[in-house]
């Protein structure tokens, strides 16, 4: 129980990471784009989607192989086995829309349930942080 719990905060850890540089690393870039304020809101969109998806990558991967390793716990239903699928599965529980068509099994559930309240929190900070960046950049224009 020791491994699962420790391996699950380090996934956690880095997808909050990936997440906090991302937008550092825009908040400092915003300033300095040359372009309307209003399309750098866009390229933030596009940026937080592309942040998002590997985060997304990074669950994916971590389940794909679980589902190979003895102990972890496995995908089952609608999951072939493959790395397309386990990003697959990640997208649905990362943003918990949960279609219910690959089932975790085992000590992999723990982390799908930490996956969905990641992705919620962290697609929610991008929220807050795209609203606040328009609100500073919407009328400069």
């Amino acid at each position: 129980m020791v491994e699962v719990f420790v391996l699950n905060c380090a996934v956690i850890a880095l997808v909050v990471v990936i997440h906090y540089e991302f937008l550092r690393r825009f908040t400092l870039l915003m300033p300095k784009l040359k372009i309307r304020h209003r399309l750098r809101l866009v390229f933030g969109v596009f940026g937080s989607l592309a942040a998002h998806t590997l985060e997304v990558w990074v669950f994916g991967i971590v389940y794909f192989y679980l589902d190979r390793a003895a102990g972890w716990g496995s995908l089952a239903g609608s999951y072939d086995g493959e790395l397309l699928s386990a990003v697959y599965f990640s997208f649905t529980a990362y943003t918990t829309l949960g279609l219910g068509d690959v089932l975790p099994h085992g000590d992999l559930r723990f982390l799908v349930g930490l996956e969905s309240l990641a992705g919620f929190v962290l697609i929610t900070w991008t929220a807050s942080f795209l609203y606040l960046e328009m609100t500073r950049y919407w009328d400069s224009d």
